[in-house]
């Protein structure tokens, strides 16, 4: 596979939003590609600090190789954000100055045939952003129920076939294991009308995202993250989130706005941020993209 090239999504505006100052302590939820984390760095100043989490292993492999000049200022974490609360303990760190989470998949994991998040590469039915923890998405795919696969492809994938295709899932699976990427993308396109097919976006990529966020139990997992983040927010501090899934915003946007409800936050984005028309031409992951930000105005209890 050639060299990946990771462009974070609306980068300036993200940080902007942020307004990371000099000598300040953010945290970047999701490392990724390091992007995000470098611009940060770069207005922070040497007296500024970084901690930054990826539950991915190479996410954090890498951008230690694109962070090389400010390994001084950066604490790496390889944990889940929804941890966020421990480590800022373990670390002595009473407060920050700002957050940022980049939600979804990179780019470094879809492009990855072995990785399994793909329906363009035939590669183990994996789908794990932490290859160490137990459960796969092929052992979602053969072990559960019709109805909890069904559940799961209808709520996280928002996929109208979802039942059909959980059917088709369970009676093929009968005669042998669903192992690879490449046969649960056939057995999605066979249970999807052919004519629901010729329309919108590749058939399989509603039932993929399903089993992702399940896998790596992205939804309660940010909704703990965001809480714990905004306890830790410093008065005037900022948290700013780029989503790539109505479920995801829908998440940010309650929470957000339960917190100004109290006075704890005020939002800086009445309506969420969208990407402009030349990002999405030349970076066609970002056209889903949706950025909310808000201050903190009191610290919490």
């Amino acid at each position: 596979m050639s060299e990946v090239v990771h462009a974070p999504v609306m980068l300036k505006e993200a940080v902007d939003l942020l307004n990371p100052h000099e000598g300040g302590i953010y945290v970047d939820c999701t490392l990724g590609g390091g992007g995000h984390a470098k611009e940060i760095l770069n207005r922070v100043g040497e007296r500024g600090h970084l901690i930054a989490f990826d539950k991915d292993r190479y996410a954090i492999e890498r951008s230690q190789k694109v962070l090389a000049p400010y390994l001084d200022r950066v604490t790496f974490v390889h944990r889940d954000y929804r941890f966020l609360a421990d480590v800022l303990h373990e670390l002595q760190i009473a407060g920050v100055d700002g957050i940022i989470f980049d939600l979804g998949v990179s780019s470094y994991q879809v492009l990855d045939p072995e990785r399994g998040f793909s329906y363009n590469y035939d590669a183990p039915l994996d789908m794990r952003m932490d290859d160490s923890s137990a459960t796969t998405a092929a052992d979602l795919v053969n072990t559960l129920s019709e109805k909890e696969l069904g559940d799961i492809i209808y709520r996280f994938g928002e996929e109208r076939w979802a039942r059909r295709i959980a059917s088709f899932i369970v009676e093929r699976r009968k005669k042998a294991p669903i192992k690879t990427t490449g046969q649960l993308t056939e057995i999605i396109k066979a249970a999807i009308p052919a004519a629901a097919r010729r329309k919108g976006p590749h058939p399989a990529r509603r039932t993929f995202m399903a089993l992702r966020i399940a896998v790596n139990d992205e939804l309660s997992g940010l909704e703990e993250g965001l809480r714990a983040g905004i306890s830790f927010l410093k008065a005037r501090g900022r948290i700013v989130v780029i989503s790539f899934h109505s479920l995801e915003d829908r998440i940010v946007k309650r929470i957000f706005r339960e917190y100004a409800a109290s006075n704890i936050l005020q939002i800086l984005t009445k309506k969420p941020l969208l990407p402009s028309e030349e990002e999405v031409l030349v970076n066609p992951r970002s056209r889903s993209a949706k950025i909310r930000a808000a201050e903190k105005t009191v610290i919490a209890g």
